[in-house]
């Protein structure tokens, strides 16, 4: 059951990266990332919906009314995630975006497994762990080098402050992801159905990005939302939704199992490992950029820093 529970972790990183090749041309079709995010995220929730229908898990809904309300806010983490990677993979790369998000999870990941946070079971971290945890994040510091000294084409340039701002907002984005797990095992152990715990934070992260885009419209900070483009957009272009609601789901399943640490670790190296082929092959219409040695190292330290720190 525990490798089981391991390559579940790796699978659900590994869905990851084809949500963000999904999400750059569902923003690409809608003409803003926040409609974009609005979009998708619907669509997870409609399909968390027809899930919990079939599976008869709409009841456990009644018990919300008892739930502490911060339990309903891990869906928060969501939007934010979404958007951050749709504003920031054209200012900074792909891989420099997907390195601060590995960051900010590796760091938030380590704290609530240290602190038990949100209910969580508290692990110190032994040397194992904090090597492997090393491992890891010298590996995507390897491949962002990497990329920075080969160049990396169709990135957007920025000023200083600006490419600090951007810097900070992908960090964060990756943070929340932890805390959004963790938060969400809570709200599944009080209504005993995760799926129905799915659909409440879908809920809470549409309407949140519903709320932003319709006061970014109203101060004419986004263009309209484009709806007529979507009907030539190719069919892998709807995954970002499916892609969301198994990550979501499936991450704040494992924690409680595997704990934070372990869970991202996998999720990490499924989502480079899988990012790695997207580039070789040019995938989803992307630019195909080769496997250098510098990329190539930086994912057998991450395979290496995963590796560790599951075994632990």
């Amino acid at each position: 059951m525990h490798t089981v529970l391991l390559g579940a972790a790796l699978l659900i990183g590994c869905l990851l990266a084809v949500q963000a090749a999904a999400n750059l041309r569902l923003n690409g079709a809608v003409g803003t990332p926040y409609g974009a995010s609005t979009l998708q995220l619907g669509l997870a929730t409609g399909l968390l919906a027809v899930l919990a229908l079939a599976a008869g898990a709409l009841g456990a809904l009644g018990r919300l009314p008892d739930v502490p309300v911060w339990y309903l806010l891990g869906g928060l983490a969501s939007p934010l995630y979404i958007t951050s990677g749709i504003l920031l993979f054209p200012r900074l790369g792909a891989l420099a975006s997907v390195g601060l998000f590995v960051a900010g999870q590796m760091s938030a990941s380590l704290a609530l497994d240290l602190f038990g946070l949100f209910g969580l079971a508290e692990r110190v971290p032994g040397p194992g762990l904090v090597l492997g945890a090393a491992g890891v994040l010298g590996g995507i510091v390897v491949i962002i080098r990497g990329q920075r000294s080969a160049g990396a084409p169709g990135t957007v340039e920025s000023s200083r402050p600006a490419r600090a701002g951007w810097l900070a907002l992908g960090l964060a984005a990756g943070a929340v992801l932890p805390v959004q797990g963790a938060v969400n095992a809570r709200l599944s152990e009080e209504l005993d159905e995760p799926i129905a715990a799915a659909v409440v934070s879908f809920t809470v992260a549409t309407f949140t990005i519903a709320v932003v885009l319709l006061a970014l419209r109203a101060a004419r900070r986004t263009p309209r939302p484009r709806l007529a483009p979507l009907r030539e957009m190719p069919w892998w272009g709807w995954l970002g939704g499916a892609c969301a609601a198994a990550y979501v789901t499936g991450t704040f399943l494992l924690i409680p199992e595997i704990g934070a640490a372990v869970t991202v670790a996998l999720t990490v190296t499924g989502q480079q490992l899988t990012s790695a082929l997207i580039d070789h092959r040019g995938l989803f219409r992307l630019p195909r950029r080769a496997l250098t040695a510098p990329r190539l190292l930086g994912l057998a330290l991450l395979l290496a820093g995963s590796l560790t720190v599951q075994l632990t």
